[in-house]
């Protein structure tokens, strides 16, 4: 073999090293931790929806299903939502558990930087955005939906402690509500930035 067809091979080597340090580079430690917090947190919550799933289907029998059907329907000062969730317990716990697991599978792909579950991920960062925005009306459509009203003769003082203790709730859960509302926005405008999709596209 020729010193001149050494050389060639030396110098692909050298570029494929390179191009190979530079596309390890390009993985952002933003991208990293994102993927592997979901991992865990949606990992968890696939193996918490499991074993619902399976309880609901061993423990209750089909006539005890439709017990709360029944009593949802007949409760018409019950909310629309509420009534819902009551006569559908089945729909609910299946929903979050195939809403876990394809955010588990969906943050296992981003750490693979996967274009495809970047994009999945993105849409349900905006599910999150939407679900947290709509929760803030939740606290105001309970109070007026669970918390029947005080009799007349009610001391005063226990009125205003009462009502303390829903404000706090209430500013609790909008602060909250807020706050996850502004986390997934935010994770969604980064992977949606061209920085990120660069680092995706190029791999």
């Amino acid at each position: 073999m020729s010193t001149r067809t050494l050389e060639r091979k030396n110098k692909r080597g050298r570029v494929t090293t390179a191009a190979n340090t530079n596309q390890t580079a390009q993985r952002s430690g933003f991208v990293t931790g994102v993927a592997w917090t979901f991992i865990g947190l949606a990992g968890f919550a696939t193996l918490i929806a499991l074993m619902q799933n399976v309880m609901l289907s061993i423990m209750l029998t089909p006539e005890e299903l439709r017990a709360p059907m029944r009593e949802a329907e007949a409760a018409q000062d019950m909310p629309a939502f509420a009534r819902f969730i009551f006569a559908n317990p089945r729909l609910i716990f299946g929903a979050f558990f195939v809403l876990s697991a394809i955010t588990l599978v969906a943050a296992i792909g981003l750490l693979k930087r996967k274009n495809w579950a970047r994009l999945v991920f993105m849409g349900i960062m905006v599910l999150g955005v939407i679900w947290n925005l709509g929760s803030l009306a939740m606290p105001f459509f309970m109070f007026s939906a669970f918390v029947p009203p005080m009799p007349e003769h009610t001391p005063s003082d226990f009125r205003d402690s009462f009502q303390l203790m829903w404000t706090v709730m209430t500013a609790f859960t909008v602060v909250i509500a807020l706050a996850f509302a502004g986390l997934f926005a935010w994770i969604t405008t980064r992977l949606a930035s061209h920085e990120i999709k660069r680092e995706f596209l190029a791999l």
